[in-house]
């Protein structure tokens, strides 16, 4: 609707990052084995997973992306 103003729309959806946020999962190993066993890469991601990610979302680099749906969650949703 607004590629033509050069509007670009797209969205990250992260998967267990470690953050404040996700510390319980993570920090409680009861919770965290359990849930790990379900990603593919076995870990949770890091915070600079997805901040590279959305440096080249908003690069020249991904001048001809948009409409994009990035799933960086380690294989869960594969």
């Amino acid at each position: 609707e607004l590629g033509s103003a050069n509007v670009r729309s797209n969205a990250i959806c992260p998967g267990v990052i470690e953050t404040k946020f996700a510390s319980v999962l993570i920090k409680t190993p009861e919770i965290y084995d359990r849930f790990v066993q379900m990603i593919p890469l076995r870990r949770h991601g890091q915070p600079n997973e997805i901040a590279g990610l959305a440096v080249y979302l908003t690069s020249d680099a991904s001048s001809f992306t948009t409409g994009g749906v990035f799933v960086a969650d380690g294989g869960m949703e594969a």
